[in-house]
């Protein structure tokens, strides 16, 4: 049996969008497009069904970027999200590795969103101080401890180009132990790291990205600086 003949034969799959796409796979008995369930994964997330699809045709272009697998490598997620093309930095690995919820080595569609997710300017507070938490939980001991805090503090401030001395450095992480270790125990724990964000809420500046309210009307840059100035760093 050949294939049935349809108003989009002789185009090309990528050239469709997504609801052609659906009618090529189901009008056509040789070639089948798997689409994900965007339904099911907007479920959940500040994201609606239709901006779900819009990021699909984001997501297609980055994971497609450098390796045409329709998943996201670090390299990929450097390049698209931090134009950041050779440059490590532990802020944009840690982003990453909170993405890639399977702890894979790469981000599927709905790691991307469910992640991203989280950055909508509509999404619950609660979730972006967990995320920061995360962030800097370097070894993911439930605890941040000063070392690690420096750790972050110094990847914010070299991927926000920002050039402060050693002393400086010090400085922002004992005041910020000084105020967010109530226990007085050497470490931060979730509720302290709650309490602190709370009264400091420049902590989670970056955890917002306003530009995903209008995804479905133009993609967005992606671009996931830290807004930290030299003016938060002395508040």
């Amino acid at each position: 049996m050949g294939c049935v003949p349809t108003k989009h034969a002789g185009r090309s799959p990528h050239s469709l969008d997504t609801r052609e796409a659906v009618a090529l796979a189901s009008e056509t008995s040789c070639e089948k497009v798997d689409l994900p369930d965007f339904v099911n994964i907007a479920t959940g997330t500040a994201f609606t069904v239709s901006e779900v699809e819009a990021l699909h045709d984001l997501f297609r272009k980055i994971s497609n970027s450098i390796i045409k697998d329709n998943l996201i490598s670090k390299e990929e997620f450097h390049v698209a999200l931090f134009r950041n093309k050779t440059k490590q930095n532990l802020f944009v690995d840690r982003v990453f590795d909170l993405f890639d919820q399977k702890r894979n080595g790469v981000i599927e569609f709905g790691e991307f969103v469910r992640s991203l997710s989280v950055f909508h300017p509509d999404a619950p507070e609660e979730q972006k101080v967990a995320f920061a938490f995360k962030l800097y939980d370097l070894r993911q001991t439930g605890f941040i401890e000063r070392n690690e805090l420096k750790e972050m503090v110094l990847a914010l401030l070299d991927e926000s180009d920002l050039d402060i001395t050693a002393d400086a450095v010090e400085m922002i992480v004992d005041r910020t132990f000084d105020q967010a270790d109530t226990k007085g125990d050497g470490r931060i724990d979730q509720e302290e790291w709650t309490a602190f964000a709370k009264d400091n809420p420049y902590v989670l500046r970056n955890m917002t990205l306003p530009y995903l309210k209008d995804i479905t009307m133009v993609f967005p840059s992606f671009v996931v600086h830290s807004e930290i100035s030299e003016a938060d760093m002395a508040a």
